[in-house]
C-alpha cells in the first residue's frame, strides 16, 4: 500500500496476472459516505433455502475443494451449501449464451497452501469453457451481461469482503451495493460482462493456533 497524500492511499493487488488498482480513504469512518454496519448473515439465515438442484458437483479453486452448482437457466434462485455455509443467489442474465457457463460456488474450510487460515466463500463465476471440469480455472474475458444479482451467505464471521470483477479483470466500484442484511446486489445491470461476484469471509477464530500468515486477500 502506498500513500499518495495525507488523506488517500493506493492499494495494488495482483490478480490473474493483472494489477488491480484502487484508491482508499485513509480515515474512512470520518467520511459521510462510510457504509452502514453490515450483519453479513442476517438475510441468508432468515430465509428458506431456495429449491435444491441436481447440477451440484465438486471443483477446485486454488487447491480448495469447492462445491459448485451450474446455472442452467437465464434467471432463478439458487442455494448451495458446504458444511455450515449456505450461499443464496438470485440472478437474471441479459441472455443465456450457449458458449458460456456460470456456476455458484461455496467453500467452508481450512486453506493450507499459503499459510493456514480459514475462509468461507460464496462466489458466482464464469467457467473457462463449457466443460464443467474447467470451473475454477483462471478466466479473463466474458460475454454474458447481468441484469440483476443478489448474493448472500450464512457466514459465521463479520469479516466479509465483497468483490465484483468484469471482463478484462476489472474492478467496478459503484456498480454494486452491500445491504445491511448482508446481500451483495446489483439492480441496474453491469457496464460489462461479469467474470465473478464473490463474498470472501475470513473466520479468524477457526485458524490453527499458530497461523503462518493472515488472509492473503482475493487470491482466487
Amino acid at each position: 500500500m502506498y500513500q499518495m497524500d495525507p488523506g488517500h492511499f493506493i492499494t495494488i493487488q495482483k490478480q490473474y496476472g493483472h494489477l488491480l488498482v484502487a484508491e482508499l480513504i485513509s480515515h474512512p469512518r470520518l467520511s459521510p459516505t462510510y457504509p452502514i454496519v453490515v450483519n453479513w448473515s442476517s438475510y441468508a439465515t432468515s430465509i428458506k433455502r431456495f429449491s435444491p438442484d441436481d447440477h451440484d458437483f465438486s471443483g477446485v479453486i486454488y487447491f480448495d475443494q469447492f462445491t459448485f452448482t451450474e446455472l442452467t437457466k437465464p434467471e432463478g434462485n439458487r442455494t448451495l451449501c458446504q458444511k455450515d455455509l449456505c450461499c443464496h443467489l438470485s440472478y437474471r442474465m441479459a441472455e443465456k449464451r450457449e458458449d458460456e457457463v456460470y456456476v455458484l460456488g461455496a467453500f467452508d474450510g481450512l486453506q493450507v497452501v499459503e499459510g493456514e487460515y480459514y475462509p468461507q466463500i460464496c462466489t458466482l463465476l464464469k467457467c473457462k469453457s463449457t466443460d464443467l471440469k474447467t470451473c475454477g480455472y483462471l478466466v479473463a474475458t466474458a460475454e454474458t451481461s447481468s441484469d440483476t444479482f443478489s448474493l448472500s451467505g450464512t457466514f459465521a464471521t463479520s469479516y466479509v469482503f465483497p468483490e465484483v470483477l468484469l471482463t478484462g479483470v476489472q474492478l467496478v466500484p459503484g456498480e454494486f451495493q452491500v445491504l445491511s442484511d448482508g446481500r451483495l446486489i446489483n439492480q441496474n445491470g453491469t457496464s460489462k460482462p461479469v467474470l465473478s461476484v464473490t463474498l470472501f469471509g475470513r473466520w479468524y477464530e477457526k485458524d490453527p493456533p499458530h497461523p503462518q500468515q493472515g488472509f492473503p486477500g482475493c487470491g482466487y
